[in-house]
């Protein structure tokens, strides 16, 4: 099995690629996306009241859960340091490790940074939702902040498993990244809040 090819045996690649994933996916009902047409809500008017009602709460029980980021493990902490001497040894026993990793067991990993590596997608789907929405990039409410925060504590995760996936040498990142642009590229038609 080639670790490379991914999404095609299940569809997936082709129909993010030609859009196919996304068609016939409307609502009509107030409140609701309706795709291909001009989206006028995200939510009912109740539902963006409950969320601006709760700006205060998030603020006093959702924020202080962001750590700072010289709190924060980063990717590289995790793998061999590129301005050491040692840089190609390091990789070699990287390598040497991960060699006998079942090819399943890295599609796995595959999968899981190609859904990391989508959060440019998350992040602007979470945009559109009335009641959170970041309209500027740099909102001061706490929806926004926190949206801000956790797509880029999520953005580590994808760093580091790409990163670890090139070093194995056992991927075609070609592949891959060619995956997370078309997956990127399609969008995503979120019905959350329906």
């Amino acid at each position: 099995m080639d670790p490379c090819v991914i999404g095609r045996e299940r569809g997936n690649a082709d129909s993010v690629a030609n859009g196919t994933s996304l068609t016939g996916a409307h609502k009509s009902q107030e409140g609701r996306h309706e795709h291909n047409k001009q989206i006028t809500h995200s939510m009912p008017p109740e539902k963006v009241e409950m969320f601006e009602s709760l700006q205060g709460w998030a603020e006093a029980h959702v924020l202080p859960f962001l750590k700072p980021v010289e709190k924060c493990w980063q990717p590289q902490d995790f793998l061999p340091e590129p301005s050491s001497a040692d840089f190609l040894d390091e990789v070699r026993e990287l390598r040497a490790r991960t060699a006998d990793i079942p090819d399943d067991y890295l599609m796995c990993v595959i999968g899981d940074m190609i859904t990391e590596e989508a959060l440019p997608t998350y992040q602007t789907m979470i945009n559109t939702l009335d009641g959170v929405r970041d309209e500027s990039g740099a909102s001061p409410s706490p929806w926004a902040r926190w949206t801000r925060a956790w797509t880029a504590e999520e953005n580590r995760h994808g760093d580091l498993l790409n990163k670890y996936l090139y070093l194995t040498g056992r991927v075609d990142m070609r592949a891959v990244e060619k995956t997370i642009q078309y997956l990127i590229g399609a969008g995503m038609v979120s019905f959350v809040f329906s």
